[in-house]
C-alpha cells in the first residue's frame, strides 16, 4: 500500500467532509471516500516481468552474437541473463517508483479494483440500514478511479451516471488535483442518492465523513 505521503492537502480535506456532510443532508444513504497512493507495492508483479525480460535478452544476446562473429557458450548466456535479472531486481528494490513501468495497465486495474472491494466491505459502507452506501475510490500510482454502490442504489441508477462520477475523478487525480474531483464527485453522487433515497428523519449518520488516506 501507499507510505505516509499525503495525497490531499488539509484544505481539501476540509471541502470533501464538507460536501459529503452537505450531500448527506439531502439524503438516507451515505458516501465514504478514499484515496490510496497505490493498491499494492508491485515488487513481485514487476519482478516476475523483469525475469522476462531477462529470458528475451538472452534470446535476443543469442541471436545477435553471430552478427559480431561472436560465439557466447551456454553458460556465459545464462550468465548474462541471471546478472540482467539481479540487476533489474535490485534496481526495483532501491527505486519502487520504476515498477509501474513494468506492471501491465490490466494487471494494476484488477489490483486497484481489488483494493476498492476491500475498503468498501473494512468500512462498512455494505451495511448501511437503507443498503445505499456508496464508496469513492481513487488509486493514483495505477490513475484508476472506481466508484462501489451498494445493492439498493446500485440498482435504480444507470451505469452511465457512475462512469461520469469515475471520469470526474480520473481527470481531476491526472491534473494533480485529486481532492477537486473528490468534491465533485460526492456532489455527484449526492444528487444520485437524494432523488432515490430522501431523507429521514432522526436517522444516524453511520458512515464517517471525510475521505481516508491509505
Amino acid at each position: 500500500m501507499a507510505g505516509n505521503v499525503r495525497n490531499v492537502s488539509l484544505a481539501d480535506h476540509e471541502r470533501i467532509t464538507s460536501s459529503i456532510r452537505e450531500a448527506e443532508t439531502r439524503t438516507s444513504g451515505e458516501i465514504f471516500a478514499v484515496i490510496a497512493g497505490q493498491s499494492d507495492d508491485y515488487f513481485f508483479v514487476a519482478g516476475f516481468f523483469a525475469g522476462l525480460w531477462s529470458l528475451v535478452f538472452g534470446f535476443l544476446l543469442a541471436i545477435a552474437a553471430p552478427w559480431f562473429e561472436l560465439s557466447p557458450g551456454v553458460l556465459t548466456l545464462a550468465g548474462a541473463q541471471g546478472a540482467s535479472f539481479a540487476t533489474a531486481l535490485i534496481l526495483l528494490h532501491l527505486f519502487p517508483g520504476l515498477r509501474m513501468l513494468l506492471v501491465p495497465r490490466s494487471v494494476a486495474y484488477r489490483r486497484a479494483s481489488s483494493n476498492a472491494v476491500r475498503q468498501f466491505l473494512a468500512h462498512g459502507v455494505h451495511a448501511t440500514a437503507d443498503r445505499a452506501g456508496v464508496l469513492i475510490f481513487v488509486s493514483l500510482a495505477e490513475r484508476y478511479a472506481e466508484v462501489v454502490a451498494d445493492a439498493n442504489i446500485d440498482q435504480k441508477v444507470p451505469q452511465e451516471a457512475w462512469d461520469e462520477m469515475v471520469a470526474t475523478l480520473t481527470r481531476h487525480a491526472a491534473a494533480g488535483d485529486p481532492g477537486e474531483g473528490f468534491v465533485l464527485a460526492v456532489k455527484q453522487a449526492g444528487a444520485l442518492l437524494a432523488e432515490h433515497f430522501p431523507p429521514v428523519e432522526g436517522q444516524e449518520n453511520e458512515l464517517d465523513d471525510r475521505l481516508i488516506e491509505l
